[in-house]
This record gives structure tokens, sequence and C-alpha cells, in this order.
């Protein structure tokens, strides 16, 4: 069979530009597919000071590297939602919303997203005021008063990290206790600097000249609604990753991300995962990238052995 690629590249964040790197690199032809805009989370990042090599970087300045550096180096892209992977006479079937691709291998790289408030105005203030990494951007409010939505181990552990540099961090959780870890929540705790809000929810922003000014919380159980004024507020309600379109051809466990390790192998050979869509204790670009390296070596060496 003529396939139309060596290999297809589902998602265009760094692990998947990665993947499709190394894959050209090794005279291999790609196709990457990219539902939304190329980059993935890091283009919510309007300073990146933890990438090696850059001592500052936007996250869109550094996807616009990526992006220009796989197309020098050959690569095809496509914008298009992957719905479904089929065999297809010993290679694959990348269906998609605006036609079908065949390639010898497939490297999925779909990300996850962050778990949204869903409230208006969330989106116009992300990156200006609203974070959804501490790790990130907790350096750029050192000194200052941040809050952290959420009570889980995630924003307990935000909020542990956040405080050991801002002034005061305000846990705020809808329920009425913390569902993290205890030894987590007993760190909160005995911290001066450190508050928590109950049963309550945010409702509302207020911004001034585009930046984050006050998050408006509703408390679930009187309905009171009050406003915090502060100068940044860490989203931790939990990620969401994008797998349920392959899951009957790659195994995803119990949340939905796809079970595989630093092989970046899943259940069907010659399917590869890579980035923040598998099974991972730490979703940063580094170790994104460091993924899409591994599964983009390992499609070569499947071709190669064909």
């Amino acid at each position: 069979m003529n396939y139309d690629y060596d290999v297809i590249v589902i998602g265009g964040g760094p692990a998947g530009l990665t993947a499709a790197l190394y894959s050209l690199r090794a005279d291999k032809t790609v196709l990457v597919i990219e539902k939304g805009g190329f980059g993935g989370q890091i283009t919510h990042s309007p300073k990146i000071e933890n990438y090696p090599g850059f001592e500052q970087i936007s996250g869109n300045e550094l996807a616009d590297k990526m992006v220009e550096q796989v197309l020098a180096q050959g690569a095809e892209v496509e914008i298009a939602e992957a719905t479904v992977i089929e065999r297809a006479d010993g290679g694959f079937a990348v269906h998609t919303d605006d036609g079908v691709h065949t390639g010898k291998t497939v490297v999925i790289a779909t990300g996850a997203r962050h778990r949204q408030l869903g409230v208006d105005g969330e989106n116009e203030l992300v990156g200006e005021g609203i974070s959804y990494c501490a790790v990130c951007d907790g350096a750029f409010y050192k000194g200052k008063h941040v809050a952290v939505v959420g009570g889980g181990n995630s924003a307990l552990q935000e909020a542990v990290l956040l405080s050991e540099g801002c002034s005061r961090v305000s846990v705020i959780q809808n329920l009425a206790f913390l569902t993290g870890e205890e030894r987590l929540a007993a760190k909160l705790r005995a911290r001066d600097n450190v508050d928590f809000t109950f049963n309550t929810v945010v409702c509302g922003f207020e911004s001034e000249y585009g930046q984050l000014k006050a998050v408006k919380l509703k408390n679930t159980g009187t309905g009171e609604e009050t406003a915090l004024y502060l100068d940044a507020v860490f989203v931790a309600i939990g990620l969401v990753p994008e797998n349920e379109a392959f899951a009957d051809t790659v195994g995803l466990d119990g949340y939905g991300y796809i079970e595989s390790d630093e092989r970046c192998l899943t259940k069907t050979p010659g399917v590869f995962c890579a980035g923040d869509c598998r099974t991972k204790n730490v979703r940063q670009i580094a170790t994104a990238v460091a993924d899409g390296a591994s599964a983009g070596l390992a499609a070569c060496r499947y071709i190669d052995n064909m």
C-alpha cells in the first residue's frame, strides 16, 4: 500500500511538534494535524522562564519558533480535528472532519486542557491575572496577593508553592472541606499567609486596563456575593485529556489519559503517544518535548523494522 505519510502526528503542541521534528530529521514524511492553534497550552503563558535556552520567552513566540522549525524541515500541516484511527493494510487511516489520511505510524499528542471555571471574562484574562499553572507563572507574583481556586491535591500543591513567595494566598473551595491530602492541608494551615474560604464559587471578575483586579465570589449556602481584590488567581480544578476519540486504539486510565510510560508506547503497535495526554507525574513543556523525542524516534524505529 502507498501511504500518504510515514508519520501522522495528531496535535500541534510541544510534544507533537518535537515528534514531527525528530521524524523529519530521520528522513520520514510527516503530517501534523492540529484542530486549533499550534502551541497548545503554552500559548496561554505570556512569559516562560523555565524552558532551557531562553531566559524569558512568550508562549506564542516559542510556539511560532517550533512550528517554523518543523515547516523548514518539510512537515505538512492541516487544521482539522482527528476523529478516528483505523488500521489500514499494515498502517493506519486517520479520519478527520476534513478527510482521511493514511500513515505507517501515528503519534497521538493531543495534550490535556485545564478545566476552566466557565465564568464570563475568564478567557479574556488568561495571562492577564488568570493562570492555570503556579510552576509556570507563580514567580511573577512574588510578594503579592493571589488566590487558588480548588481544594484537591493539585490546588493544594499550587497553594503550597505560591505561599513560599506570595504575601498572601487565599484558597477558594466550593465545598465545606478540602478534598486533597491531609498532609498538604496541614502544611497550608500552618502558614500565616494562607487563608481559606469554603462553600464559595467564583461568579465573575473585575478588571482594569485589561488586567485582573478582583474576583467576585458567591457563597453557595447564603447566596451572598463579595469581591476579593488581588493580583492573580490560579485555577486548579483539574485537567481534561482529549483522548476519547482514540479509546478503541489506545488504553485509557480511569481519568482518560493514555496508559503509557516514557517509552511512549500504546497497546497498539505503530501508535505512539507523547505529552500531557499520557499518564505521567509532571506536565511541563520540557517533559512534553522529551516525550516528543521518544515518540518520534520510536515511530522511526517501527517504520525501519516494517
